[in-house]
């Protein structure tokens, strides 16, 4: 490894919930769980559309986001993986995309853009490759830059 970590992973800033029917997902979540819906989001690109929930406040808030495909035909098919992605916390997403791929890690295509929510985000790929030999392992998983709050409450 090259280098000490520039980064820390801060906590679970989401989890993100892949089917055919967002409306039986939002029956379950938000009717009998309790989840707050606090915006939606869609993208023909990546092929979503998708409700964002939300349970706890300020730092500690974890998002559920629940989505379907626009197209079920089309790719990426965020419905094929029930669990889709988990996101983490970063606190310095720049300084970690750079260590990470110095070091072996093989990231989905896209590179660093703002996500659903706001936030600028980038993903893990969930399969390595000759190149990158460090991946997710089957689980795709997104990096989300830590807002001044979340880092001053979990950093």
């Amino acid at each position: 490894m090259s280098q000490a970590r520039p980064f820390k992973v801060l906590g679970i800033q989401q989890v993100a919930i892949g089917g055919t029917d967002k409306g039986r997902m939002k029956k379950l979540w938000v009717d009998m769980l309790g989840l707050e819906q606090t915006g939606s989001f869609q993208s023909e690109r990546e092929n979503v559309d998708e409700d964002i929930l939300a349970m706890g406040k300020g730092a500690m808030k974890v998002e559920v986001d629940i989505m379907q495909p626009m197209d079920i035909e089309k790719k990426p098919a965020v419905h094929a993986t029930p669990l889709n992605h988990i996101g983490l916390w970063i606190d310095d997403l720049p300084a970690a995309v750079q260590w990470l791929t110095a070091n072996g890690v093989r990231f989905a295509p896209g590179g660093i853009r703002k996500g659903a929510a706001g936030y600028d985000i980038t993903f893990l790929h969930p399969k390595s490759n000759d190149e990158f030999p460090i991946a997710g392992e089957g689980v795709l998983i997104e990096l989300v830059q830590a807002s001044a709050e979340v880092i001053a409450a979990l950093g």
